[in-house]
């Protein structure tokens, strides 16, 4: 049997279970607000821009509403405006940060579209690069980040000075 070491999975399972009881991961994050504890890159008037603790791939950002908000219709035009000003400038500063080749930019709206957080809007930002995708997520079910994420979030906050609801 093949065995594949993944020590930091554990923190995910034990955050899980405990995530059935908590206040919403991205409301703690806004009231941590910027740092590497919170993986909060911006906290501005109306939204938010944090890593993704658990990543499609490197560099995974999730871009909020700071208002518990679970439908897009519910936030103001404000609110509404300032998020996707904060998707495009969150966009810049992975360029600058990261390089990638492109973009998988989106939303899941209720479980069956793949919310794992229903009750709290947001955006996902994943980075996408050639080659990023190989054998493991087909045959081995296992998805490889290839870098640390506080080393990931470090590079980043280099550049968030370019993130910007305005």
């Amino acid at each position: 049997m093949d065995i594949l070491w993944a020590p930091w999975r554990m923190k995910y399972v034990r955050y899980a279970a405990l995530r059935r009881t908590k206040e919403c991961f991205i409301c703690e994050a806004a009231k941590k607000g910027v740092g590497e504890d919170s993986l909060v890159l911006f906290k501005g008037k109306y939204g938010i821009v944090q890593m993704n603790l658990y990543p499609y791939n490197t560099g995974h950002l999730l871009v909020s509403p700071l208002r518990h908000v679970a439908l897009l219709s519910k936030l103001t035009r404000e609110e509404l405006l300032a998020l996707i000003r904060l998707v495009a400038t969150s966009v810049e500063a992975l360029r600058a940060a990261l390089s990638p080749h492109g973009f998988n930019i989106g939303l899941n709206l209720g479980r069956v579209a793949g919310a794992g957080l229903e009750g709290h809007v947001h955006f996902h930002i994943v980075p996408r690069w050639e080659g990023d995708t190989n054998f493991m997520p087909v045959i081995a079910n296992t998805k490889v980040i290839p870098e640390a994420i506080i080393d990931t979030y470090r590079r980043i906050r280099e550049h968030a000075d370019v993130i910007s609801e305005e």
